[in-house]
């Protein structure tokens, strides 16, 4: 099997492929999309932090300059949305947003949402152990950020069944070469989104409640405050990344427990293993496979030239199992303390949502662990059809 983003079986287990990379070629061009691989964890880590590379390179260059066509037209509404938001734009607008928004979404607020994160959670698992089991992604994993995360914008309960949907759409954006039709469908849920969106902000501004959006709309530093379009890009953001990534990591996660009983049985018998668990599990089967960058001047990754105006993958699977940097990288273990995995970023992209996806976790797997200590696997799960965010379709248990 050699690298093939769109092979099912290269998706269910591409961490041969990876150790291949990282022995034979390193860094090395994948012409299928016009991509340099970098498969190692010091150049994957390095290049994060690495300010000739950019998320966007539209604030030094045009398309034409960097060799690219223009965006299609009807992708407008998309682009508009995603680079208000912060994860697509570099300094100075970075660096003025990240400011803006730190100031709304502080540690001290995502710290006070743990109790509210225990409750839903609790809920969602009690229901579930009442019904015997079921699907867990579905049931547990998918309601438990989207709820937070509606609980934290103030998105009324009666509109909440949209975000997944909406969530899931824009998303497919993000995978390599989309589709004609997954590109149409970004773009209307998008714009969907967005509408929404800014008819919340217009009635936090008028009437602020206690929740991030009034907090957005409110925020200000010396004067400078967010726009709408800016706001609205920001609450799209926090629900892609604060949603997709923690259903995969939970759906993952337990499959990676069932498949390596031994761990799961120290962890039911030890709970005190779950901080370090939580961190096994988003390196040994990262939800976040590869993460793109964009190259704004000439660069030398391992002795190999890389000329501007190229694009790097980063290959996130790949950099968390290097033997250089992790021992037994292969093996799960849940009590493995030196951990420096890269899941969440790092350099001026790290995730902001980390120390709230962490909070998630912990009450998730917390409440699962106490209240369904004999959980069980029914059936053998398939991969999702996603490379990029990689996840199963399902995840059915027994209680």
């Amino acid at each position: 099997m050699h690298f093939d983003p769109w092979s099912p079986e290269f998706v269910a287990h591409p961490y041969d492929v990876y150790a291949e990379l990282r022995r034979e070629r390193p860094v090395g061009f994948y012409e299928p999309t016009g991509q340099w691989l970098v498969a190692r964890h010091a150049d994957v880590n390095t290049l994060l932090r690495d300010r000739r590379l950019g998320r966007s390179y539209l604030h030094v260059a045009t398309h034409a300059e960097f060799g690219r066509p223009d965006d299609p037209e009807f992708q407008d509404p998309f682009w508009r949305v995603v680079r208000a938001g912060m994860l697509d734009v570099e300094p100075p607008v970075h660096t003025r947003l990240r400011r803006l928004v730190s100031k709304a979404f502080t540690p001290r607020m995502v710290e006070a949402l743990r109790p509210k994160v225990a409750r839903i959670a609790g809920e969602l698992v009690d229901a579930f152990v009442e019904r015997g089991g079921g699907n867990l992604i579905a049931e547990v994993a998918e309601p438990l950020p989207v709820t937070v995360i509606a609980e934290m914008l103030g998105v009324p309960e009666a509109d909440r069944h949209l975000l997944r949907p909406w969530s899931a759409d824009i998303c497919g954006m993000y995978e390599l070469n989309p589709s004609v039709e997954a590109q149409h469908t970004a773009v209307r849920a998008a714009q969907e989104f967005s509408d929404y969106l800014v008819g919340l902000a217009r009635a936090r501004r008028a009437d602020p409640g206690d929740d991030l959006i009034s907090a957005l709309a409110l925020v200000a530093d010396e004067g400078d405050t967010l726009s709408e379009e800016e706001l609205v890009g920001t609450c799209v953001l926090l629900l892609n990344a604060g949603h997709e990534a923690t259903v995969n990591v939970t759906g993952n996660g337990w499959w990676s427990l069932f498949r390596n009983p031994a761990e799961l049985e120290r962890l039911r018998a030890d709970h005190g293993l779950l901080p370090t668990a939580i961190e096994e599990l988003m390196r040994w089967d990262t939800p976040l496979q590869m993460f793109e960058r964009w190259v704004l001047e000439d660069i030398s990754v391992g002795g190999v030239d890389i000329p501007r105006g190229s694009e790097v993958a980063l290959l996130f699977g790949s950099a968390n199992r290097d033997p250089e940097v992790f021992a037994d990288p292969d093996r799960l273990d849940v009590g493995r303390t030196d951990n420096p995995h890269i899941s969440f970023g790092a350099g001026i992209h790290f995730c902001l949502g980390a120390p709230l996806a962490r909070i998630e976790l912990a009450e998730s797997f917390g409440a699962l662990l106490r209240r369904a200590p004999k959980m069980e696997l029914v059936t053998e799960p398939s991969w999702g059809p996603g490379y990029i965010i990689r996840g199963l379709r399902a995840l059915e248990v027994r209680i």
